[in-house]
């Protein structure tokens, strides 16, 4: 099997852990990989279980925007996915999903604080909600990116949440962490609101992080 069909059957895979683990919904999310001068994508509005490897949809990076491969179009949120592996040379896989919690505090527009260590998962002492935009354009990926300076993942006002890594595996693993610190500060609020950890703490846990979370075989 080659690297990019091993690549495909694990967007497939992803796509249906995420949602048999209830972080995402439907067809609503959508997973990118980095896969050399390409980046292959889920495909738009097809349920997961349906979803076969030859329907990854395959778009240059650097290429004609927009342009694609494949007998299935592309997700529809493409242009943030895009965007990201465009601007983002650290990036190699960006997870998007509708997880409850997470969207939630994207509804309210609730930036998540320093109120747990593991917000350093995400490059600093906060988690951001992206400008609302509509699904699919460039505002939205515009907003996206803005969102991402210096961080790894991001709320998206009235809409979701995405995660980036330098894998698929560090993506997802991303992905979970923040919708449990998402659930968790949620819940903190209904009691009174967090105690927050001081940038000079989030900070030193940032730098100890090279050494701490996923590994990878």
């Amino acid at each position: 099997m080659s690297t990019e069909d091993i690549i495909r059957r694990s967007i497939i895979e992803s796509c249906r852990a995420m949602n048999a683990s209830g972080l995402n919904q439907g067809t609503s999310g959508n997973i990118s990989v980095r896969y050399g001068e390409s980046m292959l994508i889920s495909p738009s509005s097809i349920p997961y279980d349906e979803v076969t490897a030859d329907m990854i949809a395959s778009m240059p990076i650097t290429g004609e925007r927009g342009a694609y491969d494949g007998p299935k179009v592309p997700s529809v949120e493409w242009p943030f996915h895009l965007d990201i592996m465009r601007s983002r040379p650290d990036v190699n896989a960006v997870v998007h999903t509708h997880a409850t919690f997470s969207t939630i505090l994207a509804i309210a527009r609730k930036p998540i604080p320093a109120c747990h260590y593991m917000i350093a998962a995400f490059g600093g002492n906060d988690v951001r909600v992206a400008d609302y935009a509509r699904y699919g354009t460039q505002d939205l990926s515009d907003s996206v990116l803005r969102a991402l300076e210096g961080r790894t993942a991001c709320l998206m006002a009235n809409h979701g949440m995405l995660a980036c890594g330098d894998s698929l595996k560090k993506a997802m693993w991303r992905a979970v962490e923040l919708e449990t610190i998402a659930k968790q500060y949620y819940h903190s609020l209904l009691i009174g609101g967090p105690a927050l950890l001081p940038d000079e703490e989030i900070a030193g846990v940032v730098s100890a992080f090279s050494g701490y979370g996923l590994k990878e075989s």
